[in-house]
């Protein structure tokens, strides 16, 4: 996969920018506010119809100004796409994928990227909801059709949270809940499936990973968390989450939300026996972080053909030199990938890739 061309228009501090992009390494450099980041956003805008900085679409367009627009021209499985967004003040988002007006959840899978940046680094040590995020955006981009099925487990779990805070305030009855009960631990079962098969695929990777960066002296293992994890069928995973479901009713009521479900699993990663979150070092921590986004490259390419898009924001400064080089050694040639950063003091002097310059809006090559 690779983005040949994008197009900003009114976007952040971009009042009317085009690039042409290397299908290998990317590198933008410049001070801290001077719009590169905005670059990779928008690149991640186009794979996810979001930002991974804010929620609001009206914050992307140019201060005082009514409307903006991102067009990104990708290239994948060697055929070529156009994206387009377009955002205007107080309406949605336009969404037109070659031609053709499309919704948000339909847009997932046609653009595949992985983001690295900085809060990334907290993935091991930081919430489970991290965690979570990043095997669902994984398999997401993997399995649109997992995209559709989270989308729907997430919106009966809001309507049955609601449904309990109405059955706390004896403005509901309980056995309402039996009805939300039976959609949500199919559902459930659904999701559990296809994250034991990811990440079971997944951890075979970061191992690969991890012992190449640590010459093979450390083994990282992966593991998913679940109530229900001792079952492998789907029919019996569903059971177990009525039972659950059924004898957390009470205790559901009192607080007003669902604490059984995939939105409350987690990963565990372990070195050499050794739970990273509470006890590995920082650097092992970095280690491990690192390994998982190679494997989510190589995760992605296995289940959809081909590398996805990398997106490298302001990390080579929080790596060490090491941890620099083996992430350099890897993509080099084999992932179009696009890389912020400060200095270039923190690349080699061989000149991994075509670099540009970021001045206030402005980019040089």
């Amino acid at each position: 996969m690779r983005v040949k061309q994008l197009v900003l228009r009114n976007y952040r501090n971009y009042v009317n920018l085009s690039l042409n992009f290397t299908q290998n390494i990317n590198i933008f450099l410049g001070q801290n506010a001077q719009g590169k980041t905005n670059v990779l956003e928008a690149i991640y805008y186009g794979a996810m119809g979001r930002s991974h900085r804010t929620n609001i679409d009206a914050e992307l367009i140019r201060w005082n100004e009514n409307a903006g627009s991102v067009n990104i021209v990708f290239n994948r499985l060697d055929v070529e796409n156009n994206l387009n967004f377009r955002f205007i003040n107080d309406q949605n988002k336009e969404i037109i994928y070659n031609g053709q007006a499309i919704k948000p959840r339909e847009l997932i899978g046609a653009l595949n990227v992985v983001l690295f940046s900085p809060e990334d680094l907290l993935l091991i040590k930081g919430a489970p909801v991290g965690r979570r995020r990043f095997l669902d955006t994984e398999i997401s981009q993997a399995n649109p059709a997992y995209y559709r099925q989270l989308m729907q487990y997430n919106r009966i779990i809001s309507q049955r949270n609601t449904l309990l805070k109405k059955i706390r305030e004896k403005k509901a009855k309980p056995d309402l809940l039996d009805s939300w009960d039976e959609q949500l631990a199919v559902l459930a079962a659904n999701l559990v499936n296809k994250r034991l098969n990811a990440v079971k695929k997944l951890a075979m990777l970061a191992n690969l990973m991890h012992r190449r960066i640590t010459n093979s002296k450390e083994n990282l293992l992966v593991n998913y968390q679940t109530s229900c994890i001792e079952l492998n069928d789907q029919k019996n995973i569903a059971e177990c989450y009525i039972e659950q479901l059924n004898s957390m009713r009470n205790v559901d009521i009192i607080r007003g939300s669902t604490g059984v479900g995939p939105h409350r699993d987690d990963l565990v990663l372990t070195v050499n026996g050794v739970n990273l979150r509470s006890f590995g070092s920082q650097g092992q921590q970095r280690t491990g972080v690192l390994a998982l986004k190679l494997a989510e490259l190589e995760f992605i390419k296995s289940e959809t053909g081909e590398y996805p898009v990398l997106l490298l924001d302001d990390v080579m400064s929080e790596l060490d030199a090491n941890r620099r080089e083996q992430l350099l050694a890897f993509i080099k040639d084999r992932v179009q990938t696009f890389i912020t950063a400060t200095d270039d003091k923190f690349f080699p002097e061989w000149k991994p890739g075509k670099y540009y310059t970021v001045t206030a809006g402005t980019i040089t090559e």
